[in-house]
C-alpha cells in the first residue's frame, strides 16, 4: 500500500553530491522539524522529467519557500552521479535538493515504485509530489500513467 496523507514518512537514506564526491543524507536530515515538497521522476534526462516536471519546481521555487517550504527535494531512481548531472544540466542551482535513490529502496518503502522493464528502465519510481511536515506525509499527490497534472509545482503550490 502506498503513503497516504497523514502517514510518517518512512525511514531510509539518498545519495546526494556533496563538495567531497559522493554522500548520503538521512530522511531524519531531510525532514526533521522542516517542510519539505519531495517530488518523484521516473528518470533523469527524461522529456517530461526534464522539460516539464523538474523545471516547474526550480521556476516555482521562491513561490513554495514564500508558502512556507524550507526544501524542495527531487528524486529518482538514478544514481549519485546521474542526479548531479542532472541537476547541473536543469540549472537547479540550491533551489531543489538533488536525491538518488540507487536501487529504488524509499520508493518502495513509500508503495510507490514502477514497473519501467517494458521500456527498457528497470524498476522506478512513479512520478508524484508528497508535501512533508516535520516527518508526516500531508499531502500526497500520484500522477496516473503519462501525466502531469497533480504533482506539478502549479498544483502543489496550490495545495499549500
Amino acid at each position: 500500500m502506498s503513503i497516504q496523507a497523514g502517514e510518517t514518512m518512512p525511514s531510509g537514506s539518498f545519495g546526494v553530491m556533496t563538495e567531497s564526491g559522493p554522500g548520503t543524507l538521512s530522511t531524519d536530515e531531510l525532514f526533521s522539524g522542516k517542510k519539505v515538497v519531495l517530488l518523484s521522476v521516473p528518470g533523469a534526462f527524461t522529456p517530461t522529467c526534464s522539460l516539464n516536471h523538474l523545471p516547474g519546481f526550480v521556476e516555482q521555487a521562491d513561490e513554495l519557500l514564500a508558502e512556507g517550504v524550507d526544501t524542495i527535494a527531487c528524486m529518482a531512481v538514478n544514481d549519485v552521479f546521474v542526479m548531479h548531472a542532472w541537476g547541473k544540466d536543469r540549472g537547479v542551482g540550491d533551489k531543489v535538493t538533488m536525491l538518488a535513490d540507487g536501487n529504488g529502496d524509499y520508493v518502495r518503502a513509500l508503495g510507490l515504485e514502477l514497473d519501467g522493464t517494458g521500456f527498457g528502465m528497470g524498476m522506478r519510481g512513479q512520478r508524484f509530489a508528497i508535501v512533508v511536515d516535520d516527518g508526516v506525509a500531508t499531502h500526497v499527490a500520484v500522477e496516473e500513467p503519462g501525466k502531469l497534472e497533480v504533482s506539478k509545482a502549479e498544483a502543489i503550490l496550490a495545495s499549500l
